[in-house]
């Protein structure tokens, strides 16, 4: 170091030992001074100079303290006060005063974002509260600052997008992630909640016969009031429909009715749950809840391969053809002709029939034409194993639905050990033999081929004859037994048997099973002669109709079409959603260069263009960020096409403001306080304990820190040192006649 700076000074001193103007020895003396200084400093500073400062003091450490001021912090069970005036309370007394006097304090408001606040200006008027939001957004701000912890004030309602509900939910993990600084959380409000009646929910189910009819499953609870009977009534697009008086099994415990709704099938139709509210009931708020059903839409294309003529396949087409939302093409096998070769009936609709003179598509484009595809009677060698296979994409790739049914397509192997046998929700023969008995109840044991449903087919749309399940179960003892019925193994994994029967030798087997496979789903009758239900009772009995029509609308409702439109399920005003469309070509894969249009028309009728971007630039999917903050009725319609030649059109309707997840349970959250703390490392305390909290937060303040170290480079100072001394010396070379 002694000889580098002896270099730069003699450097230094030849410069100026003869300069070109007459200096005097002072001036000469002050120039080598400077140039030596910046020399020796712009040295130091390339050996990185450090320096130590010993750890800061706790007073010096940042407490961030979280307050909820959602909507619900407005509700009076905190000691008489409402929710957010109790936190008001804490910060400017016990809990701010001792928390002020040891940490330095920021105060944050959340509601639908983290924003600065003051104590006395807090007030609960935020939609919502993303506490899950608000904790990453204060560990992201003081990321690298010496925090001891975060306080949060709330009654634990996450009701963001994130959060998702001020239930129970999940979010709690997300929220106090561990790594960062412990969350110290203070519950504001009663954990038992004022006196309340709730609209849990409200579902539909899949709709039967042309959607004449739908199921709304709907779920309310009365907490507070005893075994009080309630009114609850079910609202069709703002008309009363349904009004029931109900009687809760027990205060607290939730009640589930069945309302059956009509639908219009041309129209979205909004239902609304609803509770009148009473006069004691400080929230009402979570006293309704609505559910959108969508139009039918186009009429389901289903393929029938027929391996022969006969009854059923003339009372199963019949029965389909009547379905106004069903269009039916079939393939019957009429035998051989000269050659030797196959000859069909075909049945199609304009522009399909071409395709199905040889008994069945060749290209996945006249195959993928269809909704579901039905297999009757067919054994498998009459398709090539292209075909089975082209079958079994259409299930998991095309998310078509497939049937299978009759003796010849069950008989000897089958289809074992081809491409559609995994597509089938049963094993395809009976090496377990049959199902176990012990799954079915006493006295539920059928009689040999007479149908007997399951707890699961009781319910299912495909076999729901009745008008409740009772009534569907006596509908079905009531119908004659089949001729026969193949013996089947048990089910696969995650497939559902709805119907059993009994073989000669007294084993049990599946008639009916359904799954989901894939993007579709299949499902199979190992029943003959089920044309027994229609010829066998009185005319006016309507089941052998209402199974297949059902079954076929089923199987062939969730397909897609080329072009699709997704949407999230119960958007809140103020979200920030999502719209997804998917382009597909004839054969279902995504177009990753499409020209995608699609519009918005709001509740009011006011039509926007929606702008799309490249979900992934090799998939086809287009997507778009919407934040809708009017409440209502959606309409979002979307046009696809490759150069000049169109994929396809969509419609999507969506309904915004279905439930108000802020009242959802407006009882003080405590689980989810305390996942959020312990899961963080922190502690969870009551509004009454607050004080507890500053002598957590001091000790988890570390105590012995390591020493801070700044790299003197990095100071701003050090660069306007260099740049004074360089400027100085310049100054004076001009002033003294130098260059």
């Amino acid at each position: 170091m002694v000889i580098l700076a002896a270099a730069v000074a003699a450097v230094v001193h030849a410069e100026y030992r003869r300069p070109l103007s007459r200096l005097t020895g002072v001036q000469r003396g002050v120039l080598i001074s400077l140039r030596v200084l910046t020399l020796a400093a712009l040295v130091l500073f390339l050996f990185r100079p450090i320096v130590i400062r010993p750890p800061a003091g706790s007073r010096e450490a940042i407490v961030p303290v979280l307050v909820d001021v959602s909507r619900s912090m407005r509700l009076a069970d905190a000691d008489g006060q409402t929710r957010v005036a109790r936190a008001n309370m804490l910060l400017k007394n016990e809990l701010g005063l001792a928390l002020s006097s040891r940490f330095t304090t920021e105060i944050f408001s959340v509601g639908e974002r983290l924003a600065p606040a003051k104590i006395g200006d807090l007030a609960a008027d935020a939609r919502r509260s993303d506490l899950t939001g608000a904790l990453a957004a204060v560990r992201e701000r003081f990321r690298g600052q010496r925090v001891a912890g975060i306080v949060v004030l709330s009654d634990g309602g996450d009701t963001g997008r994130a959060g998702g509900s001020g239930g129970a939910g999940g979010a709690g993990g997300a929220a106090g992630d561990a790594g960062g600084p412990p969350v110290f959380a203070v519950g504001i409000g009663s954990p038992d909640g004022p006196r309340d009646r709730e609209v849990l929910g409200i579902t539909t189910s899949d709709p039967r016969l042309d959607h004449s009819s739908v199921d709304l499953h709907v779920t309310a609870v009365s907490t507070g009031f005893g075994r009080t009977p309630f009114a609850l009534r079910v609202l069709g697009n703002g008309q009363v429909l349904d009004a029931r008086r109900v009687v809760p099994p027990a205060d607290g415990s939730p009640i589930d009715e069945v309302f059956t709704v009509s639908p219009d099938p041309l129209n979205s139709t909004v239902y609304t749950a609803e509770i009148p509210r009473d006069e004691s009931e400080p929230v009402v708020e979570n006293n309704v809840r609505h559910v959108l059903v969508s139009p039918a839409g186009r009429k389901r294309r289903v393929l029938v391969v027929e391996g022969a003529p006969g009854f059923e396949h003339s009372f199963m087409t019949r029965a389909w053809a009547s379905d106004s939302g069903l269009e039916i093409d079939s393939v019957t096998r009429k035998g051989k002709n000269a050659d030797g070769q196959d000859t069909f009936f075909v049945q199609a609709g304009a522009g399909r029939s071409a395709a199905l003179t040889s008994g069945f598509p060749a290209k996945r484009e006249q195959l993928y034409v269809y909704d579901a595809l039905v297999i009757a009677n067919v054994e498998s060698d009459f398709f090539s194993r292209a075909q089975l296979a082209m079958a079994a994409d259409f299930v998991a790739e095309r998310g078509g639905g497939l049937l299978v049914l009759g003796g010849r397509s069950f008989a000897r192997r089958g289809l074992s050990a081809t491409p559609l046998e995994e597509v089938l929700p049963v094993e395809l023969n009976d090496r377990r033999g049959g199902i176990v008995r012990t799954a079915l109840g006493e006295g539920d044991l059928p009689a040999h081929n007479k149908l007997t449903l399951t707890a699961e087919g009781e319910t299912h749309p495909i076999m729901r004859i009745g008008g409740s399940p009772d009534e569907t179960r006596r509908m079905w003892a009531a119908l004659p037994a089949l001729a026969a019925s193949a013996t089947l193994g048990g089910p696969r994994p995650g497939a559902t048997v709805l119907a059993l029967t009994t073989a000669p030798g007294g084993g049990v087997f599946p008639v009916v099973a359904v799954q989901r496979y894939g993007q579709g789903r299949s499902m199979v009758f190992a029943g003959e002669a089920a044309w027994r239900w229609k010829m066998m009772v009185a005319s006016s009995d309507r089941s052998y109709e209402f199974f297949w029509r059902q079954a076929a609308r089923w199987l062939s409702s969730p397909a897609p079409d080329p072009v699709t439109i997704a949407v999230p399920d119960a958007p809140e005003p103020g979200d920030a959603i999502s719209i997804d469309v998917d382009a597909r070509d004839a054969a279902y894969a995504p177009v990753a260069d499409a020209a995608v249009d699609a519009t918005l028309t709001a509740p009011g009728g006011e039509t926007r263009t929606i702008k799309l971007r490249h979900a992934d630039p090799a998939s086809g999917r287009y997507t778009s960020a919407l934040g809708p903050e009017q409440p209502g009725l959606y309409r979002i319609h979307a046009e696809a096409r490759r150069g000049t030649t169109p994929l396809g059109a969509a419609d999507r309707w969506m309904y915004v403001g279905g439930a108000d997840r802020e009242f959802a349970d407006p009882r003080l959250n405590e689980g989810f306080l305390r996942r959020v703390a312990r899961n963080s490392g922190g502690r969870y305390v009551r509004a009454a304990e607050a004080s507890r909290v500053t002598a957590w937060l001091q000790a988890a303040v570390p105590q012995n820190a390591a020493p801070e170290r700044h790299d003197l480079w990095h100071e701003p100072w050090a660069f306007g040192l260099v740049v004074l001394l360089l400027s100085a010396e310049w100054i004076l070379r001009r002033q003294w006649g130098l260059r």
